[in-house]
């Protein structure tokens, strides 16, 4: 026996003992390999380039010539034994590898497949594209604007005075520096005074979209909240014009057995202006009036900050709640549930493109 610089134990090519052990670890050790990858470790002990068997191997070459021959016999047929027992013991646990793979990957083609859950569209988004449908189909336009609003749009145009509460810090997220004089929109009535600057004479305008203002989220409020805002200018519209698309958007909405009343009501950018309650015939709890949005004639003055004259030009507009109306439309009890991401609140109302 023999040692190399690693200080390994190298049997003697002529030390038919020693190459005897070394056979018989190779042969235990193939026999207690369970599976191929144990097999794989216990074959690079064994007959890799730092077994002792084939360490041994590489010693003939500085044997006296007369003694090669005998330790090449001796080491071919230590050699000639392990390999012969690595391929039988190969053999064996690639057969019983491909029968588990049999078992384990088996697949039943009679039974049912696994369905793929069907996604579905936000009720909300959805919502706000059958109310753009309902009044594309009379003709009128979709406007949009930026949510990011200048006060003047915000406020000012709309006939809102500096000292309105609703300018005041808590309704309002003003956008630092204060001198920049912006806003997150709290309504898209801005919207329709862009629509007025930016459009020919007559304007049959729909702004839907999402407005913010500083609610604490509750079951009927949220800071940030989506709207439709309905603006309608031309010669000789009156309040029978506006209660006729309410009335005929409603029924579109809720059925042909809705219906809507006026309510006197205040608001700065309209006048007169009313608050519209819809008769809802299946309401949760049963037929009943509910509060739905507001609306009114243009107030003269928001005429003129778009450069219209009010004396030519008579306008009516209207606004909901996009949250609100699937609230009383659809029975959601909490609005907090729209917001919260969880997918099987919009599965429930269907999938529609």
């Amino acid at each position: 026996m023999t040692t190399t610089a690693h200080d390994e134990a190298v049997p003697h090519p002529l030390d038919d003992e020693a190459l005897e052990a070394c056979v018989q670890d190779a042969l235990a050790a193939f026999d207690a390999a369970a599976d191929l990858e144990e097999l794989k470790s216990a074959r690079l002990a064994h007959t890799g380039d730092k077994a002792p068997i084939v360490l041994a191997n590489r010693q003939i070459g500085s044997l006296p010539k007369e003694d090669k021959a005998a330790a090449g016999k001796l080491l071919g047929q230590a050699r000639g034994r392990v390999q012969k027992a690595l391929a039988a013991r190969t053999e064996v646990l690639e057969a019983e590898h491909a029968e588990r793979m049999l078992v384990e990957e088996t697949v039943d083609v009679t039974a049912a497949p696994r369905r793929r859950r069907i996604g579905a569209r936000h009720p909300l988004s959805v919502l706000q594209e059958r109310v753009s449908d309902v009044f594309t189909a009379m003709g009128w336009e979709i406007a949009e604007g930026p949510e990011v609003e200048s006060e003047w749009f915000n406020f000012d145009a709309l006939n809102i005075a500096p000292d309105h509460p609703s300018r005041e810090m808590q309704d309002t997220f003003f956008i630092e520096p204060p001198e920049a004089h912006l806003v997150l929109r709290t309504h898209t009535s801005p919207v329709q005074v862009r629509s007025l600057l930016e459009r020919e004479l007559p304007v049959y305008v729909l702004c839907p979209g999402r407005t913010f203002r500083t609610d604490e989220l509750d079951a009927t409020h949220t800071p940030v909240f989506h709207q439709f805002e309905g603006l309608a200018v031309d010669e000789g519209l009156t309040m029978a014009d506006l209660k006729g698309t309410l009335e005929h958007f409603a029924r579109k909405m809720f059925g042909p057995e809705a219906a809507i009343r006026l309510r006197p009501a205040y608001f700065p950018f309209t006048e007169p202006s009313a608050e519209m309650d819809i008769w809802h015939p299946d309401a949760k709890g049963g037929p009943q009036w509910i509060e739905w949005g507001g609306c009114g004639m243009v107030n003269p003055n928001v005429l003129r900050a778009a450069g219209v004259d009010p004396e030519r030009y008579t306008g009516f507009a209207f606004g909901m709640g996009v949250e609100r109306t699937l609230m009383f439309r659809n029975g959601v009890p909490d609005m907090r549930d729209m917001i919260e991401g969880d997918v099987r609140f919009s599965q429930r109302f269907g999938m529609e493109v």
